[in-house]
């Protein structure tokens, strides 16, 4: 680990990457609010406006992959995609030490886990927004592709908005971790200890 240059802080994400995390943790939470206002009628009877909820839900999941789209502009953000697509031996090593619950778990600037979840959410937005299309577009299938489609949409849903959660719970156990997505930069401390297989001065190079 280089010494750290940013007030003792040592740099993990660049502004595009954070702003392309928030506007989609956003869509994506709007998506999942409003399909619990649509599929659950105590919430539904609540809110009522059912055709506005409708509206919001589908261009919020219309537009999910939309900030990725335009974050592709930013170096970093390409670099780091390219990190959470490369599968090492160093993953694996990750992934057997959390099944005996060891605390030696190599890892670069993303673990097995964070490459797990994002290769995980990115497919399912794929499916969702595939059939949530052919929900939206009546025209464009048949009635039984359209049922099929909807019960994939419906429990697919279902295990992202539990995927989400537990995401959620990961991060609010890791203040630093938290801290890093909102300020772009994390104790170095924090950065040995978790990733401990991560160059920062990659970063910097990246991004040149």
């Amino acid at each position: 680990m280089p010494p750290p240059a940013d007030g003792g802080r040592v740099r993990r994400f660049a502004r595009a990457e954070r702003w392309v995390h928030r506007t989609t943790a956003g869509l994506m939470l709007v998506c999942l609010a409003t399909a619990l206002v649509l599929y659950y009628p105590p919430v539904s009877e609540l809110v009522g406006r059912r055709r506005l909820v409708v509206v919001v839900h589908e261009w919020c999941g219309l537009m999910l992959p939309v900030p990725l789209l335009l974050g592709l502009a930013s170096r970093a953000l390409r670099a780091d995609l390219v990190r959470l697509n490369r599968f090492t031996a160093s993953d694996r090593q990750w992934l057997r030490a959390v099944r005996r619950r060891s605390w030696d778990r190599p890892a670069g600037k993303f673990n097995a886990g964070q490459k797990l979840y994002a290769a995980w959410i990115a497919g399912a937005v794929l499916v969702m927004l595939g059939t949530g299309l052919l929900m939206w577009f009546t025209h464009l299938a048949p009635l039984v592709w359209r049922t099929g489609a909807t019960f994939v949409h419906d429990w697919l849903a279902v295990a992202v908005a539990v995927a989400v959660g537990g995401h959620v719970w990961m991060a609010v156990r890791d203040p630093e971790a938290r801290r890093g997505m909102r300020t772009g930069s994390v104790d170095p401390l924090w950065a040995v200890r978790e990733h401990p297989e991560w160059d920062p001065q990659d970063d910097r190079r990246s991004s040149r």
